[in-house]
């Protein structure tokens, strides 16, 4: 009679977990759900001294681009240093367009700022009209801004990633389409000085000498040469009728 061989107890058991562990393995893990766009506001509080900066932010409605933002950030230092009610004076629209001048719908690296192309387009408008120019310089790291109206300097890389990159100024980006200095306006040219006004000489017949008046009121005889002879010897005849 041939001897049967039992099998373990825990051997269907093993082979139910072997089971389980292909399936799993064959099984494709899943991918994260994509992250979305950064938070800029939690980015400048979290750096910090960006307090009015955030609070004019958020009442601005970005406009994500798929070639990234780049937005400067002026501290609160540089809105305490504007002329008082600088902002106070500024209707909802210019608000609006002061906060899209910090505003740049193109990422730029530190790097990239040396050949870029002036002026840099921003979220304000159009700057080839002139209204809302922004250029910018580079001294080695150094990164210079002016507008027109101020000259600022990057002081400071905020944070940075594939789509945003936030740099700190010193100076409120000042558009020229909002503080510029009126035109000046052309000084009107002096008005032409009156000419002498000539007078006829009392009793003097057309055509024989006038008396002029000049600025001071001195009235002056203008003869010519030929009448001036004729009442010299009409004078010389009276006095030798006289005598």
């Amino acid at each position: 009679m041939a001897k049967q061989h039992s099998l373990p107890l825990s051997f269907p058991v093993l082979l139910f977990f072997l089971h389980c562990t292909l399936i799993f393995a064959q099984t494709p893990a899943q991918a994260p759900a994509p992250s979305g766009p950064t938070n800029i506001t939690k980015v400048l509080e979290k750096a910090g001294q960006f307090t009015t900066f955030i609070k004019i932010l958020k009442a601005t409605q970005l406009n994500n681009s798929n070639q990234g933002l780049t937005i400067f950030a002026p501290t609160d230092n540089a809105f305490a240093n504007l002329k008082s009610g600088s902002l106070n004076s500024l209707n909802s629209q210019q608000q609006l367009q002061l906060i899209q001048f910090h505003i740049l719908p193109t990422l730029f690296t530190l790097s990239q700022f040396q050949t870029a192309s002036n002026p840099l387009h921003t979220q304000a408008g159009n700057s080839d009209d002139g209204q809302f120019p922004l250029n910018v310089t580079t001294s080695g790291n150094q990164v210079n801004i002016t507008t027109g109206v101020i000259n600022a300097t990057v002081a400071n890389s905020i944070y940075s990633d594939t789509q945003l990159a936030v740099y700190q100024v010193d100076q409120v980006l000042l558009p020229l389409a909002i503080f510029g200095s009126p035109t000046t306006a052309t000084a009107p040219a002096p008005a032409p000085s009156k000419p002498e006004k000539s007078v006829r000489a009392a009793g003097s017949p057309s055509g024989s000498s006038d008396a002029s008046v000049d600025n001071s009121g001195v009235i002056g005889l203008n003869c010519k040469p030929s009448e001036v002879i004729t009442i010299c010897f009409a004078v010389v005849a009276a006095v030798c009728l006289w005598m």
